[in-house]
């Protein structure tokens, strides 16, 4: 990873209601396949005098060809604020939050058709079909 990458920002903007910064970022990096978003996020928080755990970075495209890619970024005033306006699953990504886990879909559904069939307390347990057909 020590070849050379160059960030752009345009279309830059700072929105005061949302405590951040908010930007397109264009990453040239010739000789590279891509840039990893941690790397990315250090060298944003590097550019903008901030701390890493402030920045976010997602949405990134490589250009047909390599040496581009073009993605978001949003750079946070404060750790709080990042917390109260970034979706969950980012806040995930780069380990500010948990994740939450639950039974896959499909069992989720079978679960609450398997309680459909009874009635009352029986509907918490569920699990055991003594109905003869």
């Amino acid at each position: 990873m020590s070849d050379p990458v160059t960030l752009r920002t345009r279309k830059f903007i700072r929105n005061p209601l949302l405590g951040r910064k908010q930007m397109v970022v264009d990453v040239l990096h010739p000789n590279r396949a891509n840039v990893s978003k941690d790397e990315l996020r250090d060298k944003l928080a590097e550019l903008y005098k901030t701390g890493k755990d402030t920045v976010s970075v997602f949405g990134f495209k490589t250009q047909y060809g390599g040496g581009k890619s073009t993605g978001f970024a949003l750079i946070y005033d404060s750790n709080e604020a990042m917390k109260k306006f970034e979706p969950h699953y980012r806040l995930v990504r780069v380990g500010m939050a948990d994740k939450i886990e639950k039974a896959s879909r499909q069992q989720r559904k079978q679960r609450k058709n398997r309680a459909k069939e009874f009635r009352g307390v029986a509907k918490t347990k569920g699990g055991a079909k003594d109905k003869k057909k």
